[in-house]
């Protein structure tokens, strides 16, 4: 499958990071090959507007978010709000043209796995229905250990198909500090999933050569895994 989903532990894990620095990676190094960025739900202004400014992404708004709420809330409150649904179809169907039309597509998903995109559904239940390769992004800091675990139960749950753990530095951390909130031998032997390796800290999320060198940094070849992984 060409498409890699980008989750986390909450809403600030580092998700947008995450996927800029893999979007980055791939218009450095895999310039023939094509891909688009897809935010499925928004709530508020952010990632969507993000993504049009950084990148030339030659999609529309609506290719980029298929449905886009005005409140910054969880989607099934903030469509109530408008007295709309979350009409998970128009997602799916925005998806699947993509990536028929894409070497590879990176999504971003909404929240953390327990998220709520519906009333009935979480971000977890939509991965592991739709199948989607899956990273989960997991916070530097106090209590991330017993998150990564936590979600990862969740995901197996779920039967989502995840492919391993990236760790997010949210300040300026040391390896110590690392080290000791967030275990990399620890969580992958409590959680036998993978971690791929650590996000820094960034204060410059446009610097694309440096979002690029981050993203060379990770182990990869867990990703390249997937089928049609671009280079």
């Amino acid at each position: 499958m060409n498409t890699l989903l980008i989750t986390g532990t909450d809403t600030d894990a580092g998700k947008t990071v995450l996927t800029t620095a893999l979007a980055a990676y791939w218009q450095k190094y895999c310039s023939q090959r094509s891909w688009g960025i897809m935010k499925p739900i928004q709530s508020g202004v952010g990632d969507r507007e993000w993504y049009q400014k950084l990148f030339s992404l030659d999609q529309s708004p609506e290719e980029i978010t298929p449905l886009y709420f005005q409140a910054p809330l969880a989607p099934p409150i903030a469509a109530a709000k408008e007295n709309r649904q979350v009409d998970l179809a128009v997602v799916w169907q925005t998806l699947s043209n993509l990536r028929s039309r894409r070497d590879f597509v990176l999504v971003e998903a909404l929240g953390g796995l327990g998220s709520p995109v519906t009333e009935e559904l979480t971000v977890a239940d939509l991965a592991g229905e739709w199948r989607l390769p899956t990273l989960l992004v997991v916070p530097v800091k106090l209590g991330a250990i017993a998150q990564a675990v936590a979600n990862v139960a969740l995901a197996k749950q779920s039967r989502v198909n995840l492919k391993g753990i990236v760790l997010n530095c949210l300040k300026p951390c040391s390896d110590a500090e690392i080290a000791d909130l967030t275990p990399p031998e620890l969580i992958q032997s409590l959680t036998n999933t993978p971690v791929l390796g650590c996000l820094p800290y960034l204060d410059h999320l446009g610097d694309l050569d440096k979002l690029a060198q981050v993203a060379s940094d990770l182990d990869l070849g867990i990703i390249r895994e997937i089928s049609v992984f671009p280079c």
